[in-house]
């Protein structure tokens, strides 16, 4: 499990096979094989670590759900692991189980150094994001702003934009989502038998 809230930008060493080693720093202290570290909003098990990097498995399925298989050496990524059982609980529940992506199609400015960034995403997942609820983009909990079924907007103060990498891809760029888990068990259990 974890909160949303971004410990630190790490960045990409190198990218090969199914293996992905990341510079880091914070989210290095104390770590051991098999800890979880959400990578742009991505649950992955660390396979490996040193002084000054982790590297984490990927596998198919998470390179068809996520932004991963773009990544190239240099490339900045959130990092936060799991949340210890007696942690503080500032963001919201994130498992780190990306639905899929969205495209980054605005940035606005919206006085006092904020900005209100818009989304595109694919109606399957855009059903499940409303207006006032949480989101988890690229492992950062926001709050949404508005929505509709294929486009949302959150809106992001300068510490999130100076501690996170969400503005630095640009227009165009595609961003890992994770929605409200309890919308789709509410569905679930709705469904007739």
């Amino acid at each position: 499990m974890f909160t949303g809230i971004v410990e630190e930008v790490g960045e990409v060493a190198s990218f090969a096979g199914a293996d992905i080693v990341v510079h880091a720093h914070t989210v290095l202290e104390g770590v051991k094989l098999g800890d979880s570290i959400c990578v742009n909003g991505t649950c992955l098990t660390v396979v490996a670590f040193d002084r000054e990097s982790f590297t984490v498995n990927v596998v198919p399925e998470t390179l068809r759900r996520t932004n991963l298989w773009a990544l190239k050496p240099g490339a900045r990524v959130n990092l936060e692991r799991a949340m210890p059982a007696d942690g503080r609980f500032g963001g919201h529940m994130v498992q780190g189980h990306i639905e899929g992506t969205a495209e980054l199609i605005s940035i606005t400015p919206d006085g006092a150094g904020d900005i209100l960034v818009r989304y595109r995403v694919s109606p399957e997942v855009g059903r499940y994001i409303v207006h006032k609820g949480f989101i988890a983009v690229d492992g950062a909990s926001l709050t949404v702003v508005d929505c509709t079924d294929t486009e949302f907007t959150v809106a992001l103060v300068p510490f999130t934009r100076q501690h996170t990498n969400l503005t630095g891809g640009g227009v165009g760029s595609l961003v890992n989502i994770e929605t409200d888990i309890m919308a789709r068990y509410i569905e679930r259990l709705l469904q007739p038998e």
